[in-house]
């Protein structure tokens, strides 16, 4: 018996030292700062002013008095509303695509999924270019006539442009993840669609969409995190301009606690950023069951 104890002892000691690094880990660099942030934003805490006094939920009603912080929530709705629904789209479709015996379609796959992998300043850099005044877009746009704008600097076209970015660049992560769900469903199940007479497009209607339900929704609940926290390109092509035309809640938060200095209202806005994200997450989960026969 207390040699079946100590092997029992030993097992445990084990997976003990696998699971203890990663969550010693994940206290300090995520668990601790954000109770840190969760504690901070009831303080005036400046990095530049020793003294921190506490205010309570001065921060958090400063927040929602401050016309930057509503245009920040408007923007980053906006860009979330239009993003995640085509992008989720357009994965879904090219995955179906991708998924027919089509000649080069390994290709193709690697193709669409390069600007997954490609560094996000990278593709914003390649960007700012094409949407330049002198650059790809206009020009292309002049061989049909049409003049171009300086799409980065007209408060009408930023934020429309780099949503615009994300959607090529996210596209073809998504794409992957719709592909290995179609991929799972059993061509039986196609077969016997087709012995009754169902159309491809009715298949596709009938068949893929519900049985990628679980996978829909892992794609747009990532969709929808990704978009409340967009950061990158925000700060490498427009710098929340102009005019906050592209300022979201991440690049709000960015920028008033360390250009601004003013770390505790910057926690304010973090959290309030973390709440949306929760209560959207929760909306999805509940609104739209992941298992396609609820």
């Amino acid at each position: 018996m207390s040699v079946f104890k100590s092997k029992r002892w030993e097992q445990a000691r084990t997976a003990y030292l696998f699971i203890g690094f990663p969550v010693i880990l994940f206290s300090i660099f995520t668990f601790i700062p954000i109770i840190f942030a969760f504690v901070i934003s009831f303080f005036d805490w400046n990095l530049l002013i020793p003294d921190k006094v506490f205010i309570g939920l001065g921060n958090y009603i400063e927040l929602f008095n401050d016309e930057v912080f509503l245009i920040a929530i408007k923007n980053t709705a906006l860009y979330t509303v239009i993003v995640v629904p085509v992008q989720t789209i357009l994965s879904l479709f090219l995955a179906f695509i991708m998924n027919q015996k089509l000649r080069g379609r390994t290709f193709f796959r690697t193709a669409f999924y390069i600007p997954a992998i490609t560094s996000s300043v990278v593709t914003s850099i390649i960007f700012l270019w094409i949407y330049s005044k002198p650059g790809l877009l206009n020009y292309l746009l002049s061989l049909v006539g049409i003049e171009g704008t300086d799409w980065l600097t007209n408060p009408n076209t930023a934020l429309f442009s780099i949503m615009a970015l994300t959607i090529w660049s996210t596209s073809g992560y998504f794409m992957i993840t719709f592909l290995a769900g179609l991929q799972n469903i059993p061509k039986s199940v196609y077969e016997a669609a087709a012995i009754d007479g169902a159309s491809t497009w009715t298949q596709f209607w009938k068949i893929t969409v519900p049985m990628v339900r679980p996978v829909t929704f892992f794609v747009v609940v990532l969709g929808l995190i990704g978009c409340f926290q967009v950061f990158d390109q925000i700060y490498v092509m427009s710098g929340g301009g102009p005019v906050n035309a592209t300022t979201t809640m991440s690049y709000f938060v960015y920028n008033n606690s360390f250009k601004f200095f003013r770390l505790g209202y910057g926690a304010a806005g973090a959290i309030v950023l973390a709440i949306i994200i929760f209560i959207a997450t929760w909306l999805q989960k509940k609104y739209f069951p992941s298992n396609p026969y609820q």
